[in-house]
């Protein structure tokens, strides 16, 4: 059997990201902004995942509100593909749902999930990866999660702790049995968890066939299964059609308490490949790139109206009006139609309680 003939992606795209506000808004999301280049961060993703499977069996999971943006960033992607969640439901049903469209086209189908706003640096060794866990998870075995070898002592993601060396697989990569899962440590637990060198970040990067989630939902979350199940032998049309009643009744739970955390035959291959998940601001200046005072300059438009004197590792969203910084230096600066946001870069992560206060006062507009 050719593994990658029988492989589908389905891409995550229906998240917010108030981290990444002013710029990132309910109408427009972190995933469909340019942050880091000339393309979107879902174009960048489904240019990555196409070197692993075709076009035709990407699958795009969103929301209502966004499909018709979908199909303008990827118009490659068949329109029936692009998948409306009818209401917010987590990542459990969204991953179960996806799998469920590709077991509809293919029984045969093996699923790689990915988040449309997520960075990688080196594409080579990503595919490497990703391509063993495809054919491990063909033969039905395990459910696979690639975890990611942690840069640093994070106490924003959750980790998996690797148990018993299964052996190796294709690329000379080890594959190992999951031990346990943390969610989020603080930094000494973090610290303490790399240095045994046993710990990955968790970064919801699933591969599994479809019918082997499906035998995981029956077991650990039979409720969801029993709702869903008939979807994999639906036309494209019934599918989309029957979606509103599942929703409706489904629970709100992520893929980690629902499955990951429950079942037996979760295994981990390790990824080193320069993930980022583009939490927050400070993270986009990191990644971008710097001029001789160390400022980033991000804009969708050709040029960067910016004059900087005595000003240095500022990270700026330039919104085509000029923006002139003196004497600056290590703040966040975004700019856009509505709104100008200055905050220390030290400070990038309270960004969320700008939206929050907005939030409480009602002020849906700026959101």
């Amino acid at each position: 059997m050719n593994t990658l003939e029988h492989a589908f992606a389905v891409i995550l795209a229906g998240g917010g990201g108030t981290r990444l506000w002013p710029k990132s808004r309910n109408q427009s999301p972190k995933q469909f902004l340019k942050l880091l280049g000339n393309d979107t961060m879902t174009q960048v993703t489904a240019a990555r995942i196409t070197k692993l499977v075709a076009w035709d069996h990407v699958i795009v999971v969103t929301n209502q509100a966004y499909v018709n943006e979908v199909r303008k960033q990827l118009p490659e992607v068949p329109p029936e593909n692009i998948i409306a969640e009818p209401q917010k439901r987590d990542t459990a049903l969204a991953m179960l749902v996806g799998a469920l469209y590709a077991q509809a086209k293919d029984p045969k189908a093996i699923v790689l999930n990915c988040a449309s706003d997520h960075v990688v640096v080196n594409e080579a060794e990503y595919v490497k990866v990703m391509k063993a866990a495809l054919e491990v998870a063909a033969k039905g075995e395990y459910l696979i999660s690639v975890g990611i070898s942690p840069s640093y002592p994070a106490s924003g993601f959750g980790y998996i702790k690797a148990g018993t060396e299964l052996g190796k697989i294709s690329g000379g990569l080890n594959l190992f049995k999951v031990d346990s899962f943390t969610e989020k440590p603080n930094v000494a637990t973090a610290r303490a968890f790399i240095s045994t060198g046993r710990y990955f970040w968790n970064a919801n990067m699933y591969v599994w066939s479809a019918q082997a989630l499906a035998a995981a939902f029956q077991v650990h979350q039979p409720q969801t299964y029993d709702l869903a199940q008939n979807l994999k032998s639906l036309s494209p049309k019934a599918f989309h059609d029957a979606l509103p009643a599942i929703y409706n009744q489904a629970e709100n739970i992520s893929i980690d308490y629902a499955i990951s955390e429950k079942v037996d035959n979760l295994a981990l291959i390790p990824g080193d490949f320069g993930w980022n998940d583009v939490g927050d601001w400070k993270v986009v200046y990191e990644l971008g790139k710097k001029d001789g005072n160390g400022n980033v300059v991000i804009s969708e438009t050709a040029t960067h109206p910016i004059l900087a004197i005595h000003s240095e590792n500022n990270m700026v969203q330039s919104n085509s009006r000029l923006i002139a910084l003196y004497g600056i230096s290590d703040m966040i600066v975004v700019d856009t139609d509505e709104i100008l946001m200055i905050i220390p870069k030290d400070k990038s992560q309270d960004v969320k309680k700008l939206v929050e206060n907005l939030k409480e006062q009602g002020k849906k507009e700026y959101l």
